[in-house]
């Protein structure tokens, strides 16, 4: 009777350690054939075999073992299935065959793999895979979500499989994806494709497919396969079409540098209009630091845009745009700031930016500052540069280079109730207006200082009366001939005292018992008057001071009286199934302001109207502010100043906002400015000075964020013109999505076309991040 034991092999390897390897090892007990047997308890203690599967032994030649019929064999976390084991003892080889419908089955540390026939080195544990499929688990406990995260498996297969690597595999002729529906609904497939488990995907010749249709060629392809939430590879790209820049790809490379910053490399190509690149950097540090900076350039190239009929010659050029944001503590309480968002060319800013705000902006401006406290002071050190467009050529550059302030705040003088605090500044002032016929400046530097005394009055609850002293002395090295625009280097001061006393009351309150109104248990309602008397002494030489800002503009010889009324409404209402608490939702004011001289109503800065170039008057327009905000999803707000002299509005602002636990937002707004021309008997409006706008956005998500979609337009009402309309559809399944998008854009006089048409489309996959261009195509869609 023959006796079989299954054993591992263990080979000594001299002083250098040990190799194991999966072999098998009969051992005769007299005999000179093996019969078929089944191992007992015992041999399957000591192999590790399975010992319920049904198989038998034969050993054809010395070295070489075979295991036939239902086979399982295992060494540590390494598991063959299969209707064929052979082992070839001497080169460590194993070979295992499967029969259809029954393949052989290997699995290894959440890696799975099913194969006709496979080739494994039981001493290297690498091999060969033929006519293979299998699939990998990302971690232990993987983070699962709906769309847009990485799915828990892989799943891939392919002609030939080769283990090159313990967690790396060499595929040919095959394909992957992570979407784990019993069809996947998307595959990525290439000649060659390399799987390093956990970390990446790489792919030469690769075409994906959605639905078993093919969508997209990449002559190569990266792609993350990991358990975290940033992985470095390429993100997928966009695709769109325009009337002005033609056939669009959008394509992106992201940098996960570290846990705390990382980077992304822009490409973007027009098939009518050229190419450009960028990149994106964004960084977070420790006590709020943090920032983020972009840069990109575009290069351009001469072609042909026909238009309405009209053909236009477009120029070849190459313009960039830098925008960023910094904010770095330095220790102590000394904190560094800046912000940038500058541009080359204000045409290529305006026609190819998707945002409405973007395209429409005239302002580039770049800005840094440093501020802090020394003992008892403050410190603010800014550097300001902001150039207004006005056209193409004419620009008009404003700033602080640098500007220093320095405060001491407000301390009680005695025991007193009487504050003293002081500030100071230091400033190097910078206009300039750039014209095509030249360019003309009134730079300057400025010394003010403001020492203030304040006396508060709060004894009594329904009356506050606060009143303060101060003195102002600023001195310029430039002043302006009077009566004139030209501007001389000879250096002026000023001098002057201000009182000024703020009135709040009485204020009048009535509560109002609801008796069961389902709003609010009880309403509560504020009347709040309120008076501002300011009295500055006189200035003799106003017409001399070059005027850049409200330090300047201080009318002298002038009392101001502004006056008006606050109404607040207040409800008490229960917030689930907390106690109640008061929300204001609505407050109401109206103000408006008497100068005794009436040049001070052109430099008031209370009133947005007062700079457009109205003629003097003793009365201020009439302000109207409200906001209404009943609960959390609903609030609204409204801004008028109304002209009483003309009977007309002068600016009308108005904007709304509904929220709907997130499935549903509706915002909108409505602006108006009339610049009104005074005569001696008739008020007429300027046409071309009115602005007369209507906006509206709509964001619309189901459960889940599976569909949704957003829709935006602004209209010019005067000249009935639709500036911008966008719409942005997606769809998110377990494991891809796509979003799609269509603008029209109206352009201003600055544009080589009256009109835009902008069609985007993004397929998106489970694991792999999106992005949005850096003009913003398909920015804001859910998928993103």
């Amino acid at each position: 009777m023959s006796r079989i034991v299954l054993s591992l092999l263990v080979a000594a390897a001299g002083r250098a350690g040990f190799i194991l390897a999966l072999g098998l090892v009969l051992v005769w007990a007299g005999g000179a054939a093996a019969q078929p047997t089944q191992p007992g308890a015992s041999a399957s203690r000591e192999t590790g075999f399975d010992t319920s599967k049904q198989w038998r032994i034969e050993q054809p030649a010395k070295n070489h073992i075979r295991l036939i019929g239902e086979v399982e064999a295992r060494r540590g976390d390494i598991t063959f299935t299969a209707d064929l084991i052979e082992s070839f003892t001497d080169t460590h080889e194993v070979v295992a065959t499967g029969s259809p419908g029954r393949p052989v089955v290997f699995t290894q540390g959440g890696q799975w793999i099913a194969a006709e026939r496979v080739e494994f080195n039981t001493e290297t544990q690498l091999g060969t895979f033929h006519e293979a499929y299998g699939s990998f688990t990302l971690a232990s406990e993987p983070k699962r979500s709906m769309h847009g995260g990485q799915e828990p498996d892989v799943l891939f297969n392919g002609r030939k499989i080769e283990k090159v690597g313990p967690r790396k595999y060499r595929i040919t002729d095959g394909a992957f994806t992570t979407c784990l529906q019993p069809t996947p609904r998307w595959n990525v497939s290439a000649g060659t494709l390399v799987l390093n488990l956990d970390r990446y995907a790489f792919l030469r010749g690769a075409v994906l497919r959605a639905k078993g249709l093919p969508v997209l060629y990449l002559p190569f392809l990266y792609y993350p396969i990991n358990d975290e939430d940033r992985a470095t590879g390429f993100l997928m790209p966009s695709y769109g079409t325009s009337t002005y820049r033609g056939f669009t790809l959008s394509n992106a490379f992201f940098w996960a540098i570290g846990r705390s910053h990382d980077a992304t490399f822009l490409h973007d190509w027009f098939a009518k209009r050229g190419q450009g690149m960028g990149t994106e950097y964004r960084y977070v540090g420790p006590r709020g630091a943090g920032g983020d900076l972009r840069f990109y350039t575009l290069r351009e190239r001469e072609s042909t845009l026909t238009s309405n009929g009209v053909e236009t010659l477009l120029p070849k050029r190459t313009s960039y745009e830098l925008n960023g944001s910094i904010n770095q503590p330095l220790g102590g309480s000394w904190t560094a700031r800046g912000n940038v968002d500058y541009f080359s060319d204000i045409e290529v800013q305006q026609t190819y930016h998707t945002n409405i705000y973007d395209a429409s902006r005239s302002q580039r401006s770049v800005n840094a500052g440093l501020s802090g406290t020394l003992g008892q002071l403050t410190v603010n050190a800014t550097y300001r540069r902001s150039e207004y467009f006005s056209g193409r050529s004419n620009t008009t550059v404003v700033g602080g280079a640098p500007q220093v302030q320095i405060t001491r705040g407000e301390k009680p003088l005695f025991g007193l109730p009487v504050y003293f605090g002081v500030t100071g500044e230091y400033a190097n002032l910078q206009r300039e207006y750039h014209r095509t016929s030249g360019v003309t400046d009134s730079n300057l530097s400025r010394l003010d200082v403001t020492p203030t005394l304040r006396f508060p009055f709060t004894q009594l609850r329904w009356l506050t009366v606060n009143t303060s002293l101060a003195f102002r002395e600023t001195w310029w090295s430039r002043s302006r001939v009077a009566g004139t625009n030209e501007f001389v280097d000879d250096g002026i001061s000023r001098r002057y005292a201000q009182l000024s006393t703020r009135l709040v009351g009485p204020v009048l309150n009535r509560v109002f018992d609801t008796h069961g109104f389902g709003y609010a248990e009880r309403l509560k309602h504020t009347i709040e008057p309120f008076v501002d008397i300011r009295r500055v002494t006189s200035v003799d030489n106003f017409d001399e001071i070059i005027q850049n800002d409200g330090t300047d503009s201080v009318v002298g010889g002038t009392t101001s009286i502004t006056y008006g009324v606050n109404n607040r409404l207040l409800a008490k209402r229960r917030g689930g199934e907390g106690p109640s608490s008061p929300r204001e939702f609505v407050t109401v004011g109206l103000s408006q302001t008497y100068y005794s001289d009436s040049r001070a109503s052109q430099y008031d800065r209370s009133y947005s109207t007062s700079y457009s170039g109205l003629p003097p008057s003793k009365r201020s327009p009439v302000s109207l502010t409200a906001r209404v905000s009943p609960t959390q999803e609903v609030n609204g707000s409204l801004r008028m100043e109304y002209d009483d002299r003309a009977k007309k509005v002068r600016s009308l602002s108005a904007s709304w906002q509904y929220a709907a636990s997130g499935w549903l937002n509706l915002a909108g707004g409505y602006s108006q400015r009339r610049v009104i021309d005074y005569a001696e008997s008739t008020v007429t409006e300027t046409k071309y000075r009115l602005d007369n706008s209507i906006n509206l956005s709509t964001t619309l998500r189901s459960p889940g964020n599976r569909i949704g979609g957003s829709y935006t337009f602004n209209y010019d009402i005067d000249r009935s013109n639709l500036l911008n309309s966008r719409a942005i559809v997606y769809y998110n399944a377990q494991c891809c999505g796509f979003a799609l998008e269509y603008q029209t854009v109206s352009y201003g006089l600055s544009s080589p076309i009256d009109k835009d048409n902008r069609f985007n489309f993004s397929f998106t996959l489970a694991g792999l991040g999106t992005f949005s261009n850096f003009f913003g195509a398909l920015g804001g869609g859910g998928a993103r």
